[in-house]
């Protein structure tokens, strides 16, 4: 293929070849004017196409996965070249200046690298016929040389300062795209008078400020204009009604406001735009009803959220036959739901969540066959559910959550085998589960908490084999939780709480092995907690208050085997005989290890008793074995230092791999963080902790040997530039965390507090699980007692106010912490970082950017990594972050507990899955 002197167009794109094209590609091909090889895997050196390809006029490399590497200055060779796309293939530093003596050029698209520098400003004047241009850098004013540029791409890049208004006296521009980057300052006022052929403009995700040109209207070919997530300010020019081709007009997401003064407002001047389809306009203030005009518009979808919208919902609206998406939550809407919204045939999405709506469900929502997602959540509707639901086979999404709704669910409403999500929350429902629940084959999600549902749990609920969220809570369900829970293999999340179920919790719920949260408090349960599975990782929270529940001490109930051994006397001979002979064992074993013990201290360093005997742990090492372990403690096997000693890795006579702290004696803390230690980790068993194996300790030696986690600390993946953690990644670590800390706070017998926990203390294994160490200054709070004191010093940047002021040690502390590592999680800043100080500190940067951007303290790894999916993830990290504010409280009883926060992000993963 590579050697044909009369091939002239070679196109490969959007294929799945793989491998390392020939450096010398073009060499046989002398007559190559055309090479697409774009969207395939291609690896390895990008080819030195500059050297041999002399008569190329279009080449398309993007999209692949070439080696890091430099736009060669040989790429000035291209004399012919009209078409350049190398488009994320690695590219890095400067782009050298012979780029620019390609008087040819006419499309310049390098976008998604990693180039650096500024744009050469012989640019504009060397290349007079360019049509496309997009790249990473500054906008020089010279733009405006380029007279006969149609198409101006430059979007998501990282690019500040002015537009430079020459940009907007191109005549010849047909699609502006400055979108995602960080554009300032204000639109020039007479910005459409030199733009006649523009089609479209893209530049919302800005810092734009001012206000919308009225002369945009003179852009009189425009069909879409999108100018959201700005901060432009006044009203909202009515010259949006002159441009007649308009098809889609997205401003929401500024400070914007609607001039209710003149009869002919905003809304009603549309209605000349025939061809408008999309209207966006969400958190603008219009403060006001919606005018009756509205029903003359041609719209396809209609967002008007968060806007002060009053009044009632107009008649009107039933005569925008072409809707197919309508959203008007966060709104003043009061009234009851017009009968005229029949009318609306084609409508799949209705929003009317979070208004003062009042009335009863129209049975006309139920003529709406297309309807797919219906959402009047935190409304105050009463009445009844209407029994037409069952008509509404299309019906995905179905959220009626917090209003007043007084009556069983109708019999109806079990036929919707298709229905995704169902939430009725928070309302006044009677009644019982049916067994024709089995019928919704199709459910993810399914909300009935806070109603009067009373009966018992149907046993044919095991056929949502696809449900993942069950909230029954706070109902008057009785009777027990059916054995046929277990075969709903895709469960996550549920909760029976505050209900009067009665019975044992059945062990067949061990085998839901996606299970991450579970509450069957406040009931009327007995018998053993299943202690297999799932059950590993919950605790006494989800149990408590119950009749006769049994298990494990750190659930805080009662041990089991009491009550079952007083059962019969017989038992009671075989167990005093079984004793006997354990006993008997035990004293010979003990001799044995006497002995043994005898015959080591001639070539072992004698061992001191001191606490870590109360660990419970295996046998303890020598320390002629821990020096064998890390060949004399070697440098090489160092893997780092904290403030009581070191760490090495070590490789046990066993074959078994471990890490072994060793503390600075020198030290008078020392002594007290071994003990802490020790103590802390005595009785504390959970997944997400770091395991101590076994300890080594004498006069002048006291070591940890602890279980080796492969992939080091969170403070390396999240710093160095050899790792990078995806969303999903970053959210499981912060999960495994909380998941601890909740253990340690609730779980355990006595509560621990770790009083420093930071990125650098959460240790990461083989399969990136998450696993909480270093107990060193570590607080045990006694019963009865919430809070301690101390002198002991944490960490800056991660202590809690009342720790850093008073020495104040309470669990609260502890969600301090661990609040301000969830925001370093997803900004990528430390809090001790540069850019902070007394008064800008983390929370307050991370607390006014969800007022403005949420955008600007993302970790720009996490962004880079996302792309253009990043704004499917931003609302996710938007809940995360406020979360972590709630974790920061300055009040101690003001921040939330670590179930809730366990809880909460496991909600977010599954709404991001």
């Amino acid at each position: 293929m590579f050697n044909n002197s009369s091939l002239q167009k070679l196109a490969l794109g959007l294929n799945n070849l793989t491998g390392i094209l020939p450096s010398n590609i073009c060499q046989g091909l002398p007559n190559l004017r055309l090479l697409y090889l774009y969207a395939n895997d291609f690896s390895g050196k990008m080819p030195n196409v500059w050297r041999f390809c002399k008569e190329l006029e279009d080449l398309e490399l993007s999209f692949n996965n070439f080696d890091k590497g430099h736009l060669p200055a040989d790429i000035g060779n291209l004399i012919k070249l009209q078409s350049l796309y190398l488009r994320s293939i690695n590219l890095e530093g400067e782009i050298p200046l012979s780029l620019f003596n390609i008087s040819s050029l006419i499309e310049i698209n390098l976008d998604g690298n990693n180039l650096n520098g500024t744009l050469p400003r012989e640019m504009c004047n060397q290349l007079p016929q360019l049509e496309i241009f997009t790249l990473y850098g500054s906008i020089p004013m010279e733009i405006g040389n380029l007279n006969q540029l149609q198409l101006l791409q430059m979007g998501n890049n990282s690019l500040s300062g002015p537009i430079p208004s020459k940009v907007f006296n191109i005549s010849t521009l047909v699609y502006l795209h400055l979108e995602q980057n960080s554009f300032s300052g204000m639109l020039p006022s007479n910005m459409g008078f030199g733009l006649p052929n523009l089609q479209q403009i893209h530049i919302y995700g800005n810092k734009l400020v001012g206000k919308i040109p009225n002369s945009i209207s003179n852009a009189s070919n425009l069909e879409i204009i999108d100018l959201s997530l700005n901060e432009f300010s006044g009203n909202i020019p009515n010259s949006f009604g002159n441009l007649r081709a308009l098809e889609s007009l997205v401003i929401g997401g500024n400070n914007l406001t609607i001039d209710d003064s003149l009869e002919f407002n905003f809304l009603t001047s549309l209605t000349s735009c025939r061809y408008l389809k999309h209207l966006e306009v969400s958190k603008i203030s219009f403060q006001s009803k919606l005018p009756k005009s509205i029903g003359n518009l041609t719209l396809e979808h209609f967002w008007a959220n968060s806007c002060g919208i009053n009044g009632n919902i107009p008649l009107e609206i039933g005569n925008m036959s072409n809707l197919i998406g309508l959203s008007l939550s966060r709104n003043d809407l009061n009234g009851s739901i017009p009968s005229t919204i029949k009318g609306l045939r084609k409508l799949q999405s209705l929003d009317l969540s979070y208004n003062g709506l009042q009335g009863s469900i129209v049975y006309e929502l139920c003529e709406i066959r297309s309807l797919s997602e219906l959402n009047l959540t935190n409304n105050k509707l009463f009445g009844v559910l209407p029994t037409c639901l069952g008509n509404m086979t299309s019906l995905r999404k179905f959220d009626l959550g917090s209003n007043r709704l007084t009556s069983t669910i109708p019999s109806s409403f079990w036929t919707l085998k298709d229905v995704l999500e169902v939430n009725l929350s928070s309302n006044a429902i009677i009644g019982n589960l049916p067994p024709e629940i089995k019928n919704l084959r199709a459910l993810v999600s399914l909300d009935l908490s806070r109603n009067q549902i009373s009966s018992n749990i149907p046993s044919t609920i095991s056929f949502l084999t696809t449900l993942e969220t069950l909230s029954l809570a706070y109902n008057k369900i009785n009777g027990p939780i059916p054995k046929s829970f277990g075969e709903m293999v895709g469960l996550s999340f549920l909760d029976l709480s505050h209900n009067l179920i009665t019975g044992v919790i059945p062990k067949s719920l061990e085998s839901l092995s996606y299970l991450k949260y579970i509450n069957l408090s406040y009931n009327r349960l007995q018998g053993e907690i299943p202690h297999g599975g799932p059950f590993k990782k919950f605790n006494s929270q989800s149990f408590m208050h119950n009749e006769a529940l049994c298990g494990s001490p750190y659930l805080l109930v009662p041990p089991c085997d009491k009550q079952i051994w007083k059962k019969s006397k017989t038992k009671m001979i075989l167990i005093i005989c079984i004793s006997s002979i354990i006993v008997v064992l035990g004293i010979f074993a003990i001799a044995c290890i006497i002995l043994q013990m005898q015959k080591r201290k001639k070539v072992e360093i004698p061992l001191e008793k001191d606490s870590s005997t109360n660990l419970g742990l295996l046998r303890r090492l020598s320390y002629s074995e821990l020096v064998q372990a890390t060949n004399g403690f070697s440098e090489s096997n160092l893997l780092g230092r904290g403030g009581f000693g070191s760490v090495y890795q070590g490789m046990l006579s066993s074959g078994k791999m471990v890490a072994i702290k060793v503390l600075d004696l020198k030290l008078e803390a020392t002594s007290r963080s071994f003990d802490a230690e020790c103590n802390a980790m005595r009785n504390l068993r959970h997944r997400n902790l770091v395991e101590i194996i076994t300890s080594c300790s004498n006069v002048n030696f006291k070591s940890l040997v602890m279980e080796f986690m492969s992939n080091g600390s969170l403070e390396k993946w999240l710093y160095s530039n050899n790792h990078c953690l995806g969303f999903l990644q970053r959210l499981n670590i912060m999960i495994d965390v909380a998941s601890a800390l909740e253990y340690l706070h609730h779980g355990s017998s006595i509560p621990v507090v770790h009083c420093d926990l930071k990125p650098s203390n959460v240790l990461l294994d083989e399969n990136m699980v998450a696993h909480v160490g270093d107990f060193g200054i570590s607080k045990l709070l006694d019963e009865g007692h919430s809070k301690a004191h101390t002198q002991t010093l944490a960490t800056i940047g991660y202590v809690a106010p009342e720790y850093g002021s008073k020495g104040v040690v309470s669990i609260k502390g502890d969600v301090y912490s661990y609040g301000i590592m969830l925001m370093e999680t997803f900004t990528g800043k430390k809090p001790t970082s540069e850019m902070f100080s007394e008064e800008l500190t983390l929370k307050i940067w991370i607390s006014e950017s969800m007022q403005n951007s949420i955008m600007e303290v993302v970790d720009c790894n996490l962004v880079s990594q996302h792309g253009k999916e990043i704004q499917d993830i931003l609302v996710h990290v938007s809940s995360i972050l406020a979360l972590a504010l709630r974790c920061c409280e300055d009040l101690p009883e003001a921040r939330v507990s670590m179930t809730h926060v366990t809880a909460s992000l496991i909600k977010i993963k599954t709404l991001f899955i």
